[in-house]
């Protein structure tokens, strides 16, 4: 046993957890934060990289540096005494070589256990958050290696999936999108694909033959890839956008009977006196999209086609298509209000007797609303009015609001509400009927039921929500089999959260290389 500047060292260390597998520890030496470690092999014999000779002639000698996994708080430097040898074997082409050590790349400037904890840092963080955070565990290590490690080491092998999910993935919202493919059994992302053509995917399912269901969204896209290159597999829609779907529905099913609505509550004719100055703006704007519309619809009379009307009016094809459609005669469109979060306890206080705008407002203030005085007092005058049921049909709400209010339950409705929601059952029963068919549609889905979708598509096509009907019944196996089967495309939609997260990670900078390695990498 000896001593090396106060630090106590056996002579010829054994085997253990300090160094890496074949080294002995020759000695150790403290330099600042820096413990070197110099260490030696315990073999008497190198092998050949080329032909795998033997050889036990030393040709020289020369001290290789490795950072290696800290101790105590300071980065550790390993310096290994590594050999030349002779190659002896007369027809190797190599005639000097130096020896290769277990668990050790040739060229590798850290240890196999460190370059592991370098790729995981890299795997969680990224680039500069793992750098900065390698720092403080003393491993040293810049942002441009650490994702030099996790582009070098890719992506694992996956086991073969037998139940997928595929879904797209937006690059840049509304200008580029990817493609995304988890295995639902392991609950695992396994590969992103740098767009969402058909084709793309197409090729790459084609190469999974072993594949028996296939869970996707309600595009047609990955309907047509599935059924090309997986015949024999089962296709499952998922069930959320099934739902939301047929919530669409219904929504459209209003907006197309909004002059019916606004008729039946008397609010055909509104007059300009009686409006807010909000409801005036949203009213101006009404009597313009009129306009349109009607220029619109002359040009259908005379049967023009989409295209040329988009080509002769300047209008997008989206918007053509809504007024086509009935989805642009709304007067007053809800949004969303800074009120939101605190409506709840408004109502409370409403509820108590509190009538003081002002101080609702102050007392607001103090729980984080930063609103003006002015949205609170606007909800107390629409709260006032709706308080009083003959002043519920002055006018029509949004159509998005009566969906709402006609999907709900009445015990949740205030009395204006009810005597509006009456108003419109009794007037528009084709509605009526489309709530009670979306709302078919829903339970079946809930109590999986799928001997009902066969009826319900006969009674559904003749209905407002037709084109919702014809579009499940151009997609009936997928929906019949999304009612029975326990897969969905949920799961994929949650790995789609968390390719979010990592690419929001590297300021969405990150190439498909370097994504794919993460999301599939990250346990």
């Amino acid at each position: 046993m000896r001593f090396v500047k106060g630090i106590n060292v056996m002579k010829g260390f054994c085997r253990s957890s300090i160094v890496p597998r074949g080294f002995v520890v020759e000695s150790i030496a403290l330099s600042g934060p820096l413990i070197d470690i110099v260490v030696s092999t315990t073999g008497h014999t190198g092998t050949c990289p080329e032909c795998g000779g033997v050889s036990a002639r030393i040709h020289s000698r020369y001290q290789r540096r490795l950072a290696d996994l800290p101790i105590s708080g300071r980065a550790v430097q390993l310096l290994v005494l590594a050999r030349r040898f002779y190659c002896d074997a007369v027809l190797c082409g190599r005639r000097i070589f130096a020896e290769r050590f277990e668990d050790l790349a040739p060229w590798a400037r850290r240890t196999a256990r460190l370059d592991h904890i370098v790729h995981h840092l890299g795997l969680a963080l990224g680039g500069r958050p793992a750098a900065s955070f390698a720092q403080r565990l003393m491993v040293p290590v810049s942002n441009d290696t650490l994702l030099r490690v996790v582009r070098r080491r890719g992506t694992p092998r996956a086991a073969p999936p037998s139940v997928v999910g595929i879904d797209d993935w937006a690059w840049r919202r509304n200008c580029r999108y990817g493609t995304i493919i988890c295995d639902l059994e392991r609950r695992r992302t396994i590969a992103l694909l740098p767009d969402r053509e058909p084709a793309t995917a197409q090729a790459w399912l084609a190469r999974q033959q072993q594949i028996e269901i296939v869970a996707r969204d309600r595009g047609g896209g990955y309907a047509l890839a599935a059924a090309k290159a997986l015949p024999h597999a089962i296709q499952v829609a998922d069930r959320w956008h099934l739902m939301e779907n047929a919530s669409h529905a219904f929504l459209d099913a209003v907006r197309k009977s909004m002059r019916q609505i606004r008729s039946a509550i008397g609010a055909a004719t509104i007059n300009p006196k009686l409006l807010t100055a909000a409801e005036k703006i949203q009213y101006d704007g009404y009597l313009r999209r009129e306009e349109t519309n009607a220029i619109i619809f002359e040009l259908a009379k005379e049967g023009a086609s989409i295209k040329e009307i988009v080509r002769r009016t300047g209008h997008s094809r989206k918007l053509v298509r809504n007024v086509l459609r009935g989805q642009r005669t709304e007067v007053f469109r809800s949004r969303e209000s800074s009120l939101e979060p605190h409506l709840p306890w408004l109502d409370e206080q409403w509820a108590a007797g509190q009538r003081n705008g002002a101080e609702l407002w102050r007392q607001l203030r103090q729980l984080g609303f930063r609103g003006s005085q002015r949205v609170v007092a606007e909800w107390m005058t629409r709260r006032r009015r709706s308080e009083n049921a003959e002043s519920a049909l002055d006018h029509a709400p949004a159509a998005r609001k009566i969906a709402r209010l006609m999907s709900i339950g009445r015990d949740s409705l205030s009395r204006a509400e009810t005597v509006t929601i009456a108003t419109i059952e009794n007037g528009v029963p084709l509605l009526v009927e489309a709530r009670e068919i979306i709302a078919a549609f829903q339970s079946m889905i809930r109590r999986k039921c799928s001997d009902e979708l066969e009826p319900w598509l006969e009674r559904a096509r003749s209905s407002l929500v037709a084109s919702f009907a014809n579009g499940v019944l151009k997609d009936r196996a997928a929906v019949s089999a999304a009612i029975t089967s326990p897969w969905s495309n949920g799961q994929t939609e949650g790995q789609i959260t968390k390719l979010k997260l990592v690419k929001r990670q590297m300021y969405g900078r990150g190439k498909l290389d370097l994504l794919e390695a993460r999301v599939i990498g990250i346990p």
